[in-house]
């Protein structure tokens, strides 16, 4: 679950930014600070697994790239999506074409994976705000149930096994069923 953090203050947006980061990451939401759960064995499994799939397939045809914890500030938030897609023309670079540290716009794709005592109604509220700023795709993955939610524009869908998931347009005619993300657990 997401802990909101006691304080006697209310903080600005820039000055929840000049405070040293936590482990595991806290977010800026509504003016509140709400630090993430430490990942789990099934978590961190299908959070380093989907980010070598995205990148196996995008990054070599330069369409796309996946991010683990990555800080993004956009809205008058910062969050920090379990993984966060960028399309390939969208990464922030400097000059030297690297990634910029301070990421201020919101991913193309966001996905979130559920931890046992998380609260769906954070995250999910976490994916429509990013919506609204131009996020294409959201996915929230719950590993207890063996479900994915799938966010774009104003709906939202459930998938089940064979269910094929929603993909960034980019990536083309790359398909993962949720069999096959859940698949990423086994070893």
């Amino acid at each position: 679950m997401a802990i909101a953090l006691e304080t006697n203050t209310t903080l600005s947006l820039e000055q929840f930014l000049a405070l040293p980061e936590t482990k595991p990451a806290s977010e800026y939401i509504d003016s509140q600070i709400y630090q993430k759960p430490m990942p789990q064995g099934k978590h961190s499994t299908l959070q380093s697994e989907m980010i070598m799939a995205i990148n196996q397939i995008a990054k070599p045809k330069k369409i796309a790239y996946a991010f683990p914890e990555l800080r993004c500030t956009f809205g008058r938030r910062s969050i920090v999506p379990d993984i966060a897609v960028f399309e390939w023309a969208n990464i922030p670079l400097d000059e030297d074409g690297e990634p910029l540290n301070k990421i201020q716009i919101a991913p193309d794709w966001i996905i979130e994976i559920l931890s046992p005592a998380q609260s769906p109604f954070l995250i999910i509220d976490k994916i429509g705000f990013a919506l609204k700023y131009g996020t294409k795709l959201g996915w929230l993955i719950t590993p207890k149930e063996r479900m994915i939610l799938t966010f774009k524009g104003d709906s939202f869908h459930s998938h089940q096994g064979a269910d094929i998931l929603p993909m960034l347009e980019i990536l083309g005619d790359w398909q993962m069923s949720v069999q096959n993300v859940f698949d990423l657990l086994k070893f």
